[in-house]
């Protein structure tokens, strides 16, 4: 019965779930169809590593890569596009009827631009807009890292009217600095006659990989810090939703609301759980509320629909977020240089995925 389904009762409570996987095969099998109508997935996330992990693993981009392959005019990164830009284009098909009956809030499909742009400004803008027109997409969103260069990026993209899920996001400094990028880009946007219904924009903050390396540093501390192993992650998407709440309040944004401005949605990411000895639906149950998207990796949606319990929890125990972050400042642990850290890290995996995903393509 679907009041069974806590995927549903997400939905009730004003929580979007998206998928955080594409592949051609989910496509072709009528996998993802079943989720969105069934589970009421609103929305798809994808990055390099998945896309390497869908076309070597996949049997079902080997013909159109063999003909790729044969244009020898094309580079490795134009035939990963053109096998990207059609799994994209069909995600965004599959979800948009979520997305017209939503008047544009879901159904949402992102493709990210190259790790190899992170800091290039001007690279990272050319390449969202060329992304955009190659989808050509009303429900498309452009991922841009949320690195020094990517804010300027972020800034001009939603200036120009495209929709852009920021990614890469560790702390609450990098929390801050993209909500300003949003609003810059968002407020130039409506002041310049755009329309700002047609544009969308999440906020990705990265979490399991957080308590990942904290825990390391609480571990090397001993002692009572071993306590507060497998709290960061989920205090550090309180304290953002805390912000988030306040910057987006009537007070401080209604002018921009009148103007048909969404609030840019934080959006939950990296949340399938690393360490076996915390619930594997740490990252759902701990973080529900009203205009926040929750990104699952396959394993996670599973278990959350198997056994996660569904009920408001993201405005819970505000005061014990507080409070482990002070007690993590107490012990010398800087937040904001935990953030870089695990940004440079992010990226370079990303780089990393995207150079074996073109070795892929080249002939």
């Amino acid at each position: 019965m679907e009041q069974m389904n806590p995927l549903l009762r997400l939905h009730a409570l004003g929580q979007r779930v998206w998928l955080d996987n594409l592949s051609r095969t989910l496509l072709r099998e009528g996998t993802l169809k079943k989720l969105i109508t069934e589970n009421k997935i609103a929305g798809i996330t994808s990055n390099p590593f998945i896309f390497f992990k869908a076309i070597s693993e996949s049997p079902d981009y080997a013909e159109e890569l063999q003909k790729l392959k044969a244009d020898i005019s094309l580079t490795a990164e134009q035939r990963y596009e053109s096998l990207a830009i059609a799994d994209i284009r069909a995600a965004c098909d599959l979800l948009l009827p979520a997305h017209k009956s939503s008047a544009g809030d879901d159904g949402y499909v992102s493709l990210e631009v190259s790790p190899a742009l992170a800091h290039d400004s001007a690279a990272t803008v050319a390449a969202g807009l060329r992304l955009k027109a190659a989808v050509d997409r009303a429900n498309l969103l452009i991922k841009v890292p949320a690195t020094a260069a990517g804010l300027i990026a972020i800034e001009e993209l939603i200036a120009q009217g495209c929709s852009v899920n920021v990614t890469l996001m560790f702390s609450l400094r990098h929390v801050h600095e993209v909500a300003h990028a949003y609003l810059r880009g968002i407020t130039r946007h409506v002041d310049g006659g755009g329309d700002a219904r047609k544009v969308k924009s999440v906020a990705s903050l990265f979490l399991s990989r957080v308590d990942t390396l904290l825990d390391k540093r609480l571990e090397t501390i001993g002692g009572d810090a071993l306590q507060m192993r497998g709290r960061s992650g989920v205090a550090l998407a309180k304290l953002a939703y805390q912000y988030y709440r306040e910057t987006y309040a009537e007070t401080a944004f209604g002018a921009l609301a009148k103007r048909g401005v969404r609030p840019q949605a934080m959006l939950w990411a990296s949340t399938g759980t690393k360490n076996p000895a915390y619930s594997d639906v740490l990252y759902v149950e701990s973080l529900i509320g009203p205009q926040t998207v929750n990104t699952l990796p396959d394993a996670t949606l599973a278990a959350f629909r198997e056994h996660g319990k569904a009920e408001a929890t993201l405005e819970k125990d505000i005061e014990s977020a507080h409070e482990q972050f002070a007690a993590l400042q107490r012990l010398g642990i800087d937040m904001d240089a935990i953030g870089e850290e695990l940004q440079s890290e992010g990226l370079k995996l990303f780089e990393d995925a995207f150079n074996q995903l073109l070795a892929l393509t080249a002939v």
